[in-house]
């Protein structure tokens, strides 16, 4: 089975902050559930797909760039969006579909936009996915602590179907490139 690793949005400003917005919840151990799940990867040699967001840092400089001590290896697909949604403008889907990909993996920023969409899409895109649960964050917002968000949509999103594809939420722990979904249909 063809897979990815998508990792969406983890600039350095974004995961750690800067004047006007804070860094994200639990950043140093996101940044070192990646560094793991990239490592899996590579040994599985599964491809790895950046997305990164222009509105971060306006697009340029350092805290535009992929957070530092992230991770990345030379073979990489880096795409860049606008958009909260990293399918819509980007080459993403292309890519995945040229590859054959049929089941992608999910990590990233921020838990209830870009990593929400993404899950959804790529289900309606007829993937299916893996959210690895501890392995996306956010920031507090007025309603809610990160903590919740966090927690809301692991729970949501674990089942999260669009009938034939579907996503689960499984463990940086777990064997993330074996997938699960077959137990599920």
């Amino acid at each position: 089975m063809n897979q990815a690793l998508v990792i969406i949005d983890v600039q350095q400003e974004l995961i750690d902050g800067n004047q006007t917005e804070s860094g994200v919840y639990q950043k140093e151990q996101l940044i070192q559930t990646i560094n793991r799940v990239i490592h899996k990867a590579i040994m599985e040699e599964v491809p790895i797909v950046f997305v990164r967001d222009l509105d971060v840092a306006e697009g340029k400089g350092s805290g535009f760039e992929i957070h530092q001590e992230i991770t990345v290896p030379k073979d990489v697909t880096i795409f860049d969006k606008y958009a909260t949604n990293c399918f819509h403008g980007t080459g993403l889907l292309d890519h995945l579909q040229e590859q054959k990909t049929e089941h992608i993996v999910i990590m990233g920023c921020k838990t209830q936009f870009c990593i929400d969409s993404a899950v959804r899409t790529a289900t309606t895109c007829r993937l299916d996915v893996t959210l690895v649960g501890d392995g996306h964050s956010t920031t507090d917002n007025d309603v809610l602590l990160a903590e919740q968000i966090i927690n809301h949509h692991n729970r949501t999103l674990h089942g999260h179907d669009n009938v034939e594809h579907f996503s689960l939420v499984r463990s940086s722990d777990e064997d993330l490139f074996q997938p699960t979904h077959y137990r599920y249909r």
